[in-house]
């Protein structure tokens, strides 16, 4: 397969993970694609879904190849160029803009973009048409994360790198399934694991999954009981004396109305409402606080929920009391659906 140009990188856009790819365009029109060996998230390596990229976009059997408009709501739609279909958009914008005012238009982006594709997009919107009506789906995946991490922690940022997976020696995974659906990163972990046996790795989900096959413990709550389930883990840190009072006293606001708020249900009344023992509570929460580095991972098992925004807040108020975060190897970690959710927010989205 002879190349007409070097290969460029790129990224994976199927998962949240955001692999390196290297794209070979081919003197057929096709492309090529594999792992980039020198990007640090994944080092080269691909899933099975990365490694199809190449076919998804080699196949033109249902993708849009050319501009197509329809010129009225009975009428076909009509192959243009690409000129004629600029000139349309735009003059559609512009009636609207001018008999509406700016924000009777909008731009609704995907977290598949790239950050250069979002700058641009803010700068169209915001700087030129003059508008603030950028959105992406990933808002609605994660917003309970975004409200979670800045009432808990003051602002909307992931205090956690990849890097960090192999230096954490406790794992606790909620409301998520990495091994199918965030493949590359879970291989780290598994690896991790299995350099160092003595970490330890806790899933809390009401499903047996393929990520439960790594767990040291498997808390199989009853759904809707993720809240409860998260403070009686704190409470049992609390009562082992396995949280960081310095840290609280110099970086923690409001641990008092916190303990007393998980001191007022019993572990055994919490057990009970979640349907996991009671001594499994007290083993995750041991496993925890003998941790030398604690990292909680999850994702729309928590945020899609009408109280996703507390599942959240339970669950970081366990790496705040522990003083498991700001330090390498610890801290929590949302996953996303999606490899870009952060970056339309960060330019401005």
């Amino acid at each position: 397969m002879s190349t007409t140009t070097n290969p460029k990188p790129s990224i994976c856009c199927y998962c949240g993970v955001g692999c390196g790819v290297l794209v070979e365009p081919l003197k057929n029109g096709d492309v090529a694609v594999v792992g980039n060996p020198d990007y640090p998230v994944n080092r080269g390596a691909l899933c099975s879904k990365g490694l199809n990229l190449q076919y998804t976009v080699n196949d033109r059997s249902d993708r849009l190849l050319y501009p197509q408009m329809r010129y009225s709501k009975q009428r076909p739609l009509q192959r243009v160029s690409w000129d004629e279909a600029l000139q349309r958009t735009a003059a559609v914008f512009k009636t609207f803009i001018e008999k509406y005012g700016p924000d009777s238009v909008a731009f609704y982006a995907s977290g598949q973009c790239l950050t250069e594709e979002y700058y641009v997009i803010n700068k169209l919107i915001k700087g030129f048409i003059g508008s603030n009506n950028l959105d992406t789906n990933s808002r609605l995946c994660m917003s309970s994360a975004v409200v979670g991490y800045k009432m808990a922690l003051g602002e909307d940022s992931v205090p956690v790198c990849y890097d960090d997976v192999e230096l954490a020696d406790c794992f606790l995974v909620t409301g998520a399934n990495p091994a199918w659906c965030h493949p590359i990163l879970w291989r780290r972990v598994e690896a991790h694991k299995a350099a160092n046996p003595d970490v330890k790795i806790i899933v809390i989900d009401p499903r047996a999954t393929d990520t439960c096959a790594l767990a040291d413990l498997h808390l199989q709550l009853i759904p809707g009981t993720d809240v409860v389930l998260n403070q009686a883990i704190g409470r049992a840190l609390i009562e082992n004396g396995d949280v960081d009072l310095a840290f609280i006293a110099q970086h923690v606001d409001g641990y008092e109305a916190y303990k007393a708020s998980v001191l007022a249900r019993s572990l055994a009344d919490s057990a009970q409402l979640c349907g996991v023992s009671e001594a499994d509570i007290r083993l995750a929460a041991s496993y925890i606080g003998a941790a030398k580095g604690f990292i909680s991972m999850w994702t729309m098992g928590l945020n899609q929920s009408a109280v996703g925004v507390d599942k959240n807040l339970s669950l970081l108020n366990l790496s705040l009391i522990t003083g498991q975060i700001g330090r390498p190897g610890a801290g929590p970690f949302s996953l996303t659906g999606q490899p870009n959710a952060m970056g339309g927010r960060e330019v401005g989205g």
